[in-house]
């Protein structure tokens, strides 16, 4: 029983982020699933930005996350360094995922948007 309740909150967790996309500092603010949590902290959603500019986040590792995946449109960005270069203009969804070790994904993300100028 208890582990059937266990798999609800995680099950409501997950629910609940799908439906807060507009407000995805409220979901990213929380310790989900593994106790890791992560938060995009520059740029803010909705800033307009150069075609090249900095990312910068925070990551409260949890038990099994160890490192973040960059995404630009859902497009993962291999090798991502910290810094955007060559952005084309108009608005682009920044998203940050943590990841354990073997690099599979965690429960625990952030997504922006940006305007790029």
């Amino acid at each position: 029983m208890h582990m059937m309740g266990r798999i609800g909150v995680m099950g409501l967790g997950i629910a609940l982020v799908g439906c807060l996309s507009g407000a995805p500092v409220f979901a990213a603010d929380k310790p989900i699933g593994n106790g890791s949590k992560i938060m995009i902290t520059s740029p803010k959603d909705g800033d307009k930005v150069s075609d090249s500019f900095e990312l910068k986040y925070e990551l409260t590792k949890g038990p099994q996350s160890g490192h973040v995946h960059v995404y630009v449109d859902n497009e993962y960005q291999r090798g991502f360094q910290g810094t955007f270069k060559g952005l084309s203009r108009g608005v682009h969804q920044i998203t940050v995922k943590a990841a354990d070790k073997d690099h599979d994904l965690v429960t625990a993300t952030h997504s922006i948007t940006v305007d790029v100028q």
